[in-house]
This record gives C-alpha cells, sequence and structure tokens, in this order.
C-alpha cells in the first residue's frame, strides 16, 4: 500500500474518534486519517489547531504526541487551562466532532543522527513536544542516551508518568528525574523547581555528540535557557520545540 504523507497549509477538519484522559486535566484526543495516509513531519514538529471562539479566530500550536510515520490517526495530548482558550475549546469536543487543523510544521524537531546524548528539559506541558521524539528514539533501538528533566506542581500532574516509568524499567538508555514543586511524603527526586544545579547533574555533559531540548512556560524557558549556556551548552545544541 502507497503512504500518502499529509500536510497542508489552509485549515482542514480532522474526527476526534477516542478520547483518552492523561490526569486530572490532561486529555489525549485521537484523530482520524485515511486508512493509507500519515502526517508529512518529523519528531517534534507541530499542528495548529484553529478555531473561533466568541467570533474571534484563534490558532494556537500542538505538537503530536504519535510516532510521526503512524498510518491513519495521530494523537495529542493537551492540557486544559482555565486562560487557554484553544486548550478548553479542544476539551469541549466530543467523540465524532472535528476539529480543524494546518500543517504539519517545521519546530525544534528531531533528526536521527543529529545526537547520541539528548537531554530534555520540560515543564508541565512542555513535555508534549518531547514525547513522540523520545517514542521515536526507544521505539526504533537507536543508539541515544536520553536524559529527561521534567517539573510539575503535584505527583498527580506528570503527564505520561506511567509510560516514563516503564521506559525507566526497560530501557537502560532513558533516565528520567522528576522536579515537583509540592512533593508527596517520602518524594526522593527533585523538590522545587529545575535549578542549575539539576541541570548539571541530570543532563548530559556539554559536547559535539549533546543536544538539550527544553520547553514549558516562557518565563521557566528564558531562565533555563541562561543556565543552559552558562553550564557551557552551545546556542545551538538548545533546540527550543
Amino acid at each position: 500500500m502507497e503512504i500518502t504523507r499529509l500536510k497542508t497549509k489552509t485549515p482542514s477538519p480532522y474526527r476526534i474518534t477516542t478520547i483518552q484522559e492523561e490526569t486530572h486535566d490532561t486529555k489525549t484526543f485521537r484523530f482520524a486519517l485515511p486508512d493509507n495516509a500519515t502526517l508529512d513531519m518529523l519528531p517534534g514538529d507541530h499542528l495548529y489547531v484553529h478555531a473561533t471562539v466568541n467570533g474571534k479566530a484563534v490558532k494556537r500550536p500542538y505538537t503530536p504526541s504519535s510516532l510521526p510515520d503512524t498510518v491513519g490517526y495521530f494523537d495529542l495530548t493537551i492540557k486544559r487551562y482555565e486562560s487557554g482558550v484553544i486548550s478548553k475549546y479542544v476539551h469541549d469536543r466530543q467523540v465524532g466532532e472535528e476539529v480543524q487543523m494546518s500543517g504539519p510544521n517545521q519546530g525544534g524537531h528531531w533528526i536521527d543522527g543529529m545526537a547520541t546524548r539528548v537531554g530534555f528539559v520540560a515543564g508541565g506541558t512542555g513535555i508534549t513536544p518531547m514525547i513522540s521524539i523520545i517514542r521515536w528514539i526507544l521505539s526504533r533501538k537507536l543508539a541515544v542516551e536520553l536524559f529527561l528533566v521534567f517539573a510539575n506542581k503535584t505527583e498527580a500532574d506528570i503527564i505520561l508518568g506511567r509510560e516514563f516509568g516503564h521506559y525507566l524499567r526497560e530501557h537502560s538508555n532513558f533516565h528520567c528525574y522528576h522536579v515537583l514543586e509540592q512533593p508527596p511524603p517520602g518524594w526522593s527526586m527533585g523538590v522545587g523547581r529545575i535549578t542549575p544545579e539539576m541541570l548539571r547533574e541530570r543532563l548530559p555533559a556539554p559536547a559535539s555528540g549533546t543536544i538539550v531540548f527544553l520547553c514549558g512556560p516562557p518565563p521557566m524557558v528564558d531562565a533555563l535557557e541562561r543556565s543552559l549556556k552558562d553550564l557551557g551548552y552551545a546556542e545551538e545544541a538548545i533546540i527550543l520545540p
């Protein structure tokens, strides 16, 4: 069967086929594609979700969490924010309804062979652009060492926490360090916010074969990008999806 790779510049409708709850405020929405079609994208590229809310046209970027070469569907993992116009719009959709999207569009993505040691620094929903990259590298058993530092408010806010726990048990090249503002009793990982010391201890050291993906709330990204540069990571080694 010949595979069609889809990309659109103008919004097109995609129908929701299933909705899976990930956390108390995060869901994964699966959207149908033709049986012989996949999205024309690399791990980390994004789509724009379009909607008209209160008479105003709005759009926001979302990175599919499914693998880029998945045929017949794609997934978006979206956290609902009370101030998030599009996130609330999508969360209010039901199975069978359609959502308008355009793309995929190139972002800070992964290309096979670009590094042998990869750091991921994420805050909250900043993990979503990294999910497909992590899944891609592990599913293809690439010779790449992965180091994830993931910050959240509480343990209940950790998106795909069970999946990352599975990876820790099954893949010796995957390392994960969670940081919580409000940790439960007996918590053994990071507390508070991600610090330069945590980055130094938990990420691969700066080197020619090392890159770091960084995504989260803008103030966090700005602060940690400066910290990474202070630790010796070259600007081109820091990728903002």
